[in-house]
């Protein structure tokens, strides 16, 4: 594995769950750091735990301004940016017949558009450095469909169809790896407002669910790897659950 020390690591949705227990484990491997997300009150507390190789970065990855000025303010501090994950993601899931536009919309705007921003953001910076690597989550809901996952699925899947076509457009130049978690034990889903899933949800709470640690350590190996190998896709699900 190649050494992870000094090297520029830009997460989204860094505040709690997977970014949050990833930034620990990066800073243990002696990276910087860059936390992106919106509850600046939880960023503070965590770059107050990690040290001066972390900072953060007030960002709502929907809007494409702060995208920017995230990239721009991880060189502007740190000269450098060697990995970017696109960690963002809602899941307020519900049935299509709940009619439920205003949550479809905020996927779209977080899950696909928070993607592109970030990409946007800063492939052309990767291109002229000639190197980089850039990190994307989707979702089992991204190889399979469920009952109420039409929208969040929908986004899941054009996670995976973007980074496919960014690999093959930029094969050689820098790396791509998307990731693919079963359930996990998360905030996500919190906003779920429908009666119907609620419903669902019940059967669902002794479902065998992954530590957000399993994903940071799949993070970690990919990002991990010799110059000349790519972990393109990992998929990572509990044992015991079909989630």
């Amino acid at each position: 594995m190649e050494n992870l020390k000094d090297k520029v690591i830009i997460i989204t949705v860094a505040s709690s769950g997977m970014g949050a227990i990833t930034a620990h484990k990066l800073i243990k491997l002696g990276a910087k750091v860059v936390l992106a997300a919106r509850r600046k009150d939880k960023l503070e507390t965590l770059v107050s735990e990690l040290g001066e190789n972390a900072i953060f970065v007030q960002t709502d990855v929907a809007v494409r301004k702060e995208v920017d000025d995230l990239i721009t303010q991880t060189i502007q501090k740190f000269g450098k940016i060697d990995v970017l994950w696109n960690n963002a993601g809602i899941m307020p899931v519900s049935f299509l017949e709940e009619g439920k536009v205003e949550e479809w919309d905020k996927m779209i705007d977080v899950n696909i558009k928070g993607v592109l921003y970030g990409i946007n953001a800063v492939l052309p910076y990767m291109l002229s450095q000639g190197s980089g690597h850039i990190v994307a989550t989707s979702s089992i809901a991204g190889k399979r469909i469920f009952k109420s996952s039409a929208v969040y699925g929908a986004t899941k899947f054009a996670v995976a169809a973007i980074m496919d076509t960014l690999r093959d457009e930029t094969a050689g130049k820098i790396k791509t790896t998307t990731i693919y978690p079963g359930a996990v034990e998360t905030e996500l889903g919190h906003d779920i407002t429908s009666p119907k899933v609620m419903e669902m949800k019940e059967s669902f709470e002794n479902l065998d669910r992954l530590d957000a640690s399993a994903i940071a350590d799949a993070f970690i190996y990919a990002i991990s790897q010799p110059g000349n190998i790519a972990v393109n896709d990992v998929t990572i699900r509990p044992l015991g659950s079909f989630l």
